[in-house]
């Protein structure tokens, strides 16, 4: 009994040292579920700030719901896609786009339409500790 708990934990430990040493690290609570975080890192010079790089994909039919960030988001969007924000027409997002939402700017409310999901590498650069997404109205 005492060489399975033995093997498990070190099985537990070598998965999160893999975790670690490749900058992979759980999404907490709140957060958009098609992220997929490459790294993250404590932003030189600026105490209490952290940069974080993630690669995002929307699937036909999937949202992005209205939110802000504590701190920065500048993004380049890897495949295009339609969208379409409520109220409005479906509208191209082409592949190339660069964007940019500062601090606490309400946006990303659309929802992908037509066969292309949409796939973005985005960085944030914001408060340490602070949930990197904060949704709401």
């Amino acid at each position: 009994m005492q060489t399975i708990k033995l093997a498990s934990a070190m099985k537990w430990s070598l998965v999160f040292a893999l975790g670690v040493g490749t900058g992979i690290v759980a999404q907490t609570v709140g957060d958009l579920p098609q992220r997929v975080e490459q790294k993250r890192a404590d932003l030189s010079g600026a105490p209490g700030m952290e940069v974080v790089a993630s690669i995002i994909e929307l699937k036909p039919g999937e949202e992005s719901r209205l939110h802000t960030h504590n701190g920065i988001e500048a993004a380049y969007v890897i495949q295009g896609a339609t969208v379409q924000s409520p109220g409005q027409p479906p509208g191209a997002l082409p592949t190339g786009a660069t964007l940019l939402n500062l601090r606490d700017v309400k946006h990303g409310a659309f929802k992908v339409t037509g066969d292309t999901p949409l796939r973005y590498f985005a960085v944030h650069v914001v408060d340490k500790g602070k949930p990197l997404y904060e949704y709401g109205n």
